[in-house]
């Protein structure tokens, strides 16, 4: 009896302590998880929180609103030049190429989210018609995955395939993006027809001047709140600077973000709304709209046939009129 009760504390001392080292393993496992996470998060804070993601935020359905507008518009308020060319028309379950042209001045240096000077990032939407879908590696061909080697595909929402986010990415190596399209088959996918279709496409490139929460950013150019003298201008530690406008009503402070440069000077009249800083923004967003047909391979068959048959028809009638000709001469002739 002694025995049986020393081997029963044995094993449960043993299943305790293989419980507690796997709970250790585990625990482990996610604080290094953990701290992984957190890591990424925050070494790539400036691009992970950049567009095009933040459309999700304020239109996480689909980024068109009714009026047409894509809602990146909203925080991107220059307006800028966007192409995308497509073939007029594709066959059934066939890889296509979609080509972005996001272009701009590769001179141009933007604010950063810290003040700094830098380049341009690109990022931009394209909205497919249903049942077009990025095309998978295996159906890609080899050239065309040398134009996408570094670009990463994501869709706008789960089950909106279809809607396709790109960015951001950096202006220098991509004023143009390549999207590999796979065309619908109707025949596997009942709810797909043969037809003509929309395509919507928006870019941008540069920083936004307005966040999804509303605040601005400092990629724009900071205006005076009040009519008056600046009585003092104030570096701050953080960067940017207080500005102090002595009205009729008392002292009002105007607080610029690190970034855009001043544009006034202590002891100079001001109106309320007249700029303080320079507007450094020399980004902008563009939008383009153009238009698929997803073509029937039985109808070009028909339109061959129609045609052959009308060339045939027209080769049989000169050749009828030739005959003509000759027994009309030979009558003449007799």
């Amino acid at each position: 009896m002694v025995v049986l009760i020393t081997k029963n504390q044995e094993m449960k001392s043993y299943n305790l302590i293989n419980i507690l080292n796997y709970s250790r393993q585990y625990a482990t496992k996610i604080l290094l998880l953990v701290v992984t996470t957190f890591g990424l998060v925050f070494s790539n804070s400036q691009s992970a929180s950049a567009y095009p993601f933040w459309a999700q935020q304020v239109a996480p359905e689909t980024p068109r609103e009714a009026t047409g507008k894509i809602v990146c518009a909203n925080c991107h308020l220059a307006q800028k030049k966007a192409e995308v060319e497509i073939p007029h028309s594709v066959l059934p379950d066939t890889v296509f190429e979609a080509v972005v042209k996001i272009p701009y001045d590769l001179k141009s240096q933007q604010v950063l989210a810290d003040g700094s000077r830098g380049g341009l990032n690109v990022g931009a939407v394209l909205m497919l018609p249903d049942g077009f879908t990025i095309a998978p590696a295996e159906r890609i061909p080899e050239e065309m995955k040398d134009k996408i080697a570094d670009v990463y595909y994501q869709s706008y929402r789960e089950g909106s395939d279809n809607v396709v986010l790109v960015g951001p990415l950096p202006g220098e190596q991509h004023q143009e993006i390549v999207f590999p399209i796979l065309s619908p088959n109707p025949a596997e996918n009942k709810s797909i027809h043969f037809g003509k279709y929309a395509v919507h496409l928006g870019a941008n490139r540069g920083r936004g001047q307005v966040y999804p929460t509303g605040e601005l950013s400092n990629n724009n150019g900071f205006k005076a709140s009040a009519s008056g003298s600046i009585d003092s201008i104030t570096p701050v530690a953080a960067g940017g600077y207080e500005v102090v406008i002595s009205t009729e009503n008392g002292k009002v402070t105007d607080t610029i973000p690190a970034g855009p440069a001043l544009v006034v000077q202590e002891g100079q009249e001001i109106t309320a709304g007249s700029l303080l800083t320079e507007n450094p923004n020399v980004g902008g967003f563009g939008q383009k709209d153009t238009e698929i047909v997803l073509q029937n391979p039985s109808r070009i068959l028909a339109m061959a046939v129609f045609a052959a048959g009308i060339m045939l028809a027209q080769v049989m009638l000169v050749i009828k009129k030739k005959q003509i000709e000759r027994v009309q001469a030979a009558e003449t002739v007799i």
